[in-house]
């Protein structure tokens, strides 16, 4: 009798600890609340900023206020470069940001959104799931602390916005055009003729207006939106980016939070990802046929001839893994027809 009643004694003694640690647990979940800014240059009525309300509203509501995402919209808070160095640095802060701005850590991802290299946003969806872009976020992880939760937050292909028309590169000859400061865009823009003009977006529509840039580059979305069909009443349809961000926030920052909230998270933008291209997918007709009832005129050009200006970008991408074009155009030719 005296033994088992040690035993039961040593039993208790054993599992007091872990329930008292299971409880302690449950009211540190219980009691938790983390408040994360989120910033990005888009305007409160572009498509990226609705999709993202909806997802930081959902993680609010599903973790019962615990995740509290304050969304800053048109650079009110640090972005692009600035922005994903936040992340880096461990800030309580989430970057929603063209992958580009990430090949400041792992230079392949600048390859990764480089130009004329999608034909369809499916293109993109199905290399960024591949085992090679994973590793690349992992490099980006394990090295830089920065934990990719999106890719693909996708807001249309970019194309030209002037008011001249654009058929071929030698159109641009003489022309300065507004890029946001990624070195990828301003490699790009010069590659196809023109000379870039890295601007912050607040300042690109009176730059426009003044003759200080000739014009602008952007996806549809934008075009109606963000004030640049008042001042440029021509888009070429080069489509020579996939316009995409993606959203970034510090890993040990993450990895702290409780793995229920986690998890929350990470679904919550992987659906608004979704939700967004369904919603570019299906307003992209109408916001040209919009557009054009307004004046604005569209024009196709000479796809090939762009594709070769660009093809020197690529070579001289700093740090990339040499021949990571064709590694990327390798993966794709394995995509299912």
């Amino acid at each position: 009798m005296k033994k088992k009643f040690l035993s039961v004694l040593l039993m208790l003694l054993v599992i007091a600890p872990i329930f008292a640690n299971g409880q302690k647990e449950a009211v540190a979940d219980e009691d938790y609340h983390l408040v994360l800014k989120m910033s990005h240059v888009f305007a409160p009525n572009e498509q990226l900023t609705k999709s993202l309300t909806i997802v930081v509203d959902n993680i609010k509501e599903r973790t019962n206020g615990a995740i509290e995402i304050q969304q800053y919209p048109q650079g009110q808070l640090a972005t692009y470069k600035d922005g994903v160095e936040q992340v880096a640095l461990g800030a309580k802060f989430i970057s929603v940001e063209d992958p580009s701005y990430l090949g400041d850590y792992v230079p392949d991802f600048n390859a990764l959104v480089g130009p004329m290299l999608y034909s369809n946003f499916d293109e993109y969806e199905y290399l960024i799931n591949t085992d090679l872009v994973k590793s690349m976020e992992k490099d980006l992880e394990d090295n830089y602390r920065i934990k990719v939760l999106a890719l693909d937050y996708i807001f249309g292909f970019r194309s030209l916005m002037t008011n001249k028309v654009i058929t071929t590169p030698a159109d641009l000859q003489g022309m300065k055009l507004r890029t946001p400061g990624s070195q990828l865009f301003i490699d790009t823009i010069n590659a196809m003729g023109a000379t870039a003009t890295p601007l912050p977006f607040g300042e690109t529509i009176s730059a426009v207006q003044q003759g200080v840039v000739d014009g602008l580059e952007g996806t549809m979305d934008a075009y109606g939106t963000n004030g640049s069909s008042e001042v440029a009443k021509k888009m070429a349809l080069t489509n020579h980016f996939l316009g995409t961000c993606g959203v970034y926030i510090n890993a040990d920052l993450f990895n702290s939070i409780p793995e229920k909230y986690q998890v929350i998270i990470e679904e919550e933008f992987t659906k608004g990802a979704k939700q967004m291209i369904s919603e570019i997918t299906k307003n992209y007709e109408s916001s040209k046929a919009a557009l054009e009832a307004q004046g604005i005129e569209f024009n196709e050009v000479d796809h090939d001839a762009f594709v070769e200006a660009v093809a020197p970008v690529y070579d001289n991408m700093k740090g990339v893994t040499p021949g990571i074009l064709n590694t990327f155009k390798a993966e794709l030719a394995k995509m299912p027809k």
